[in-house]
């Protein structure tokens, strides 16, 4: 069969996986947002996923009107789902998007989710959705198919092409037709999962067992902070044995780690079994920017510097070094607890945007050149940018040369490492 492939979403998972797919098929892209639309179509990418040559060079079609995409007949899905304000799951999206395809389900015609969800929302809560739109039985006329995202935005190594893919089809044949599909891009093969549930549960465990090891790595941190002992030094000297886990601590967020245990554990909360050790950890993960700006404060005070008007700086914003991605980012923890703590830190970072600071997170983003003889700087987030020789002035010089504190959350740096009458700490 001769697939006409429609890929709903195209963000970080959705727009790598047109580009690949459309080197040896015919692909549409849809996305609701027409301004993201409008960018692919100029061949720019406000993600920086994709070079401007390869938007340039494909064959894929962008498009914001979903009546475009009725030719097709396997349809993948890539949109969001978050979690609400309760840390319930956000199904508006995927339930949307599911919607949408079935105005345009014809018999025979595959959908496949990638989005991360908990074990049964396919089958229990998109089928439906689809069925009622279309008319048509789930497994009889259509069928459905799961196959989790494993991008790791910024990472240039570990691409969509260069990692195993996992897939689960509704029938035997529709299995066939995933591996022969997602076979046809991905270059270590493809590993077949006996069900669409078990594919679904793999990919919510991925970031779940994650996002455990650094909570624990983060617990260990706040203890041997009371005991005068860096965490750094502790790991490299346990990490020289065989079968140590090399995590280290450090504030969890972005779309996937922050947030997929959430599905899992609301999941199991309806089936009547409350995960402790899983909602622990979560607690210890989202407890450590307010750590991290108390410790500064701690700091400050030690030092027998004044904590009212202190010139704060807080270095990067973004989930993750080197992206523009500021979803579920944890970095605003810290600004706003140096708010609730009658401080207004300077933020920068040299790949957010501005208005989407401003408006997902109250946060202004202020310029370089701004950050100037801090008393401390919070070094959040460890973009080359921070790092690179040829900047004006390289991190370390934007501190006050009489007293400053440097918080080193990642600890990219050493002790040594430190100007004169700079006190140094990291996570």
């Amino acid at each position: 069969m001769s697939e006409k492939i429609a890929v709903i979403g195209l963000g970080y998972v959705g727009l790598p996986l047109t580009l690949a797919l459309a080197k040896h098929y015919d692909v549409v892209g849809y996305d609701i947002n027409t301004d993201r639309v409008k960018e692919l179509k100029g061949a720019k990418d406000s993600t920086r996923e994709a070079d401007e040559k390869d938007i340039k060079a494909t064959t894929a079609v962008f498009t914001d009107n979903i009546k475009n995409l009725k030719a097709c007949n396997f349809f993948i899905v890539t949109v969001p789902t978050p979690v609400d304000e309760n840390k319930q799951p956000d199904l508006s999206y995927v339930l949307s998007a599911s919607q949408d395809i079935g105005t345009l389900l014809k018999k025979g015609d595959v959908v496949v989710y990638e989005s991360t969800v908990y074990p049964g929302l396919t089958e229990d809560d998109c089928a439906p959705v689809l069925e009622k739109v279309s008319g048509l039985k789930s497994g009889k006329d259509f069928f459905l198919g799961y196959s989790p995202e494993r991008i790791n935005p910024g990472d240039k190594v570990r691409r969509l092409e260069t990692i195993v893919k996992v897939v689960a089809g509704q029938t035997p044949e529709t299995t066939k037709r995933l591996e022969a599909v997602y076979g046809s891009i991905i270059e270590p093969g493809i590993h077949v999962a006996p069900t669409i549930k078990v594919a679904e549960a793999a990919k919510v465990i991925e970031n779940t067992q994650r996002d455990l090891n650094i909570a624990l790595m983060n617990e260990l941190s706040l203890i041997f902070d009371r005991m005068g002992i860096r965490t750094k030094d502790v790991l490299e000297a346990a990490g020289t044995k065989w079968n140590f886990l090399k995590f280290t601590p450090g504030l969890v967020g972005g779309h996937c780690i922050s947030v997929d245990p959430y599905y899992l554990t609301a999941k199991a909360e309806k089936l009547g079994y409350h995960p402790d050790v899983i909602l622990s950890g979560r607690r210890v993960n989202d407890h450590i920017g307010q750590f991290i700006a108390s410790r500064a404060i701690k700091m400050l005070i030690e030092n027998d510097m004044p904590v009212r008007g202190a010139k704060i700086g807080v270095l990067g914003l973004t989930f993750k070094e080197n992206v523009p991605d500021l979803r579920n980012s944890r970095v605003p923890d810290v600004v706003h607890a140096f708010r609730d703590l009658g401080i207004e830190p300077l933020v920068h970072d040299p790949y957010a945007d501005a208005g989407v600071a401003k408006k997902a997170y109250n946060v202004d983003l202020c310029d370089w050149g701004d950050i100037q003889n801090m008393d401390v700087i919070v070094y959040a987030v460890p973009h080359r940018f921070y790092q690179d020789d040829s900047s004006e002035i390289p991190v370390l010089k934007r501190l006050n040369t009489k007293k400053s504190i440097f918080i080193d959350v990642k600890s990219r740096f050493e002790p040594l490492d430190m100007p004169e009458n700079t006190v140094y700490w990291s996570l």
